[in-house]
């Protein structure tokens, strides 16, 4: 039984309203210390680290845009985002959502507040808008510091695509925006999993840790070489796929479906805590989470989930498999060299080229020839031909592949060493690698066409 009806019809009671109740509990939240440093944190540190980060010699160049951080401040912010994706936003959800109803347990304070607002319904409205408020604040300061941080230590500069072309800095800047809009949705379908959590296991600390476990069980699966369909079915893909803005034309089809997964993720979970929570006995100070239903109402209906729509984006689209294919790899790699062969050349001060009159075209194998050229892997092999105008030979390059099983690739330059090879140029921002010799690049795991 629950007191919901009761403390609901109950006669001559004030109704707090929903928006008193969520002043209420955001002044709660922020008075905890910690949630306190956690917001001076997230204003501060990225800046921080952007800007020292941004002044060493050495960069993170096996983080996505890491290797472009001296050339333009638009850079830190993505090297923050790809963090945050990974570690930063599972935890700061774990410490707001995984411990908005749980400490009411731990302090057994729940009759107090039920006595002055009478409504399990606007409590959970009331404590589910303030964990989400203070969220939406943590996710603002990464973004506004990091991007800060990285204009002030380097400038407003171009900003070099993951296809190798020029952003303009004005479009640097709305794509880099639109990036962390976009890495909202997955936060919100953790955040949502921790309210769960912290419904339905009472004071166990596991509550608290769920959306941080959720976020790492997430993480492994996308290490894994798992057909295109269950990849994008899983919430936690848009921290990946807003890599697809960066490429021209953009890919939106990965990130558009993994934004929608993740926002009903989101709203499953909520409505399921929310289920859990005006069902639950009041009355019984011995209450120690929902026991069996945690199983039935809290793991059942997401497994369900993943199937059904791992089901309706193969149905959707006709991509099969890993995604990654022969002609995509060679298609992508292509596009990059000749944009970073005309980026080469205006630093070099040669005479430009267009990508049209270079027509660079690669051909790649997969462990020497012996494997199918498919899939993620180090032993991709490309040689990449392109034309100069004017130039009877063809010329030609050599690449080694680093593909991870999410698309993202890292090209490295294996000769000539006058073309692709380690050398330092000289630029406006100072002396900087080759841009042929090291680069990042991204596979589309969705084809565009059906396959005949």
């Amino acid at each position: 039984m629950t007191t919901t009806t009761a403390d609901d019809r109950a006669p001559g009671a004030p109704r707090v309203s929903v928006p008193r109740g969520y002043r209420f509990e955001l002044v709660k939240l922020v008075a905890q210390w910690r949630i306190r440093l956690l917001v001076l944190a997230c204003w501060i540190a990225p800046a921080l680290f952007v800007a020292a980060v941004s002044r060493q010699s050495t960069l993170p160049t096996d983080t996505l845009f890491g290797r472009w951080m001296h050339a333009t401040g638009w850079a830190g912010p993505l090297v923050v985002l790809g963090f945050a994706g990974t570690w930063a936003l599972p935890l700061l959800t774990s410490v707001v959502a995984g411990d908005v109803f749980a400490s009411e347990d731990r302090l057994g304070t729940w009759r107090h507040l039920l006595v002055a607002v009478r409504s399990p319904r606007r409590i959970f409205a009331a404590k589910a808008l303030a964990g989400l408020t203070v969220l939406l604040l943590l996710v603002a300061g990464l973004a506004c510091s990091s991007t800060v941080g990285g204009l002030v230590a380097v400038g407003n500069r171009p900003l070099v695509g993951l296809d190798g072309h020029l952003l303009a800095p004005s479009d640097a800047a709305g794509k880099v925006l639109l990036a962390w809009v976009c890495a909202l949705a997955p936060t919100l379908a953790l955040a949502a999993i921790g309210l769960l959590g912290s419904v339905a296991l009472g004071r166990s600390p596991m509550g608290l840790l769920l959306p941080a476990l959720v976020a790492l069980v997430l993480q492994l699966a996308q290490m894994l070489s798992l057909p295109v369909a269950l990849r994008l079915a899983l919430p936690g893909y848009t921290f990946i796929a807003w890599n697809g803005l960066f490429t021209g034309p953009a890919q939106l089809g990965p990130l558009l479906i993994g934004v929608a997964v993740s926002l009903v993720w989101a709203v499953t979970a909520t409505a399921l805590a929310h289920l859990l929570f005006v069902r639950r006995d009041f009355t019984n100070p011995a209450y120690d989470g929902a026991g069996h239903r945690a199983i039935t109402t809290g793991l059942l209906p997401p497994a369900a989930l993943v199937a059904l729509t791992a089901t309706v984006v193969a149905v959707a689209t006709p991509s099969t498999g890993s995604g990654i294919e022969q002609d995509k790899v060679q298609r992508s790699l292509a596009t990059a060299f000749a944009h970073l062969y005309r980026l080469q050349t205006r630093q070099l001060h040669r005479p430009d080229v267009t990508e049209a009159r270079l027509r660079a075209t690669a051909a790649c194998t997969k462990g020497a020839g012996r494997l199918t050229p498919e899939g993620p892997g180090n032993d991709w092999r490309c040689v990449v031909s392109w034309h100069l105008p004017g130039v009877t030979a063809t010329g030609t390059a050599v690449y080694q592949l680093d593909i991870a099983a999410d698309g993202r690739f890292v090209a490295d330059g294996d000769g000539p060493k006058e073309v692709n090879g380690y050398f330092l140029v000289r630029t406006s921002n100072g002396d900087a690698p080759n841009p042929l010799w090291q680069f990042d690049g991204n596979v589309e795991l969705l084809s565009t066409t059906a396959k005949g």
